[in-house]
């Protein structure tokens, strides 16, 4: 199974592959904001990806307008309702309490 490790907590859990890392958190009770629900209608759960890009689905069209509209936006900006597990990764919560 691949593993996500989240930062700053540094949580490694297992995920289900096509799984995607906001589902992987919450099943793992990582408080990985979501006030969408997890339906790509806000940015609350923006990650940074550290490590394992390209073990994450592809970035597609919607993800990428809704980050245009979110704030500290970085390269390795995603969605975590989006992005969905295919191998090992390491993400740092943005929204952290």
């Amino acid at each position: 199974m691949p593993k996500v490790t989240f930062l700053p907590l540094k949580q490694t859990v297992e995920a289900r592959a096509g799984d995607s890392i906001l589902e992987t958190a919450l099943a793992h009770d990582i408080p990985l904001h979501h006030a969408c629900g997890g339906y790509c209608a806000c940015t609350t759960c923006q990650i940074r990806v550290v490590e394992g890009a390209q073990n994450l689905s592809a970035m597609e069209e919607e993800e990428t307008e809704r980050l245009e509209r979110a704030d500290d936006v970085l390269p390795q900006s995603r969605l975590g309702c989006q992005a969905k597990v295919n191998g090992d990764v390491i993400v740092e919560m943005v929204h952290v309490d």
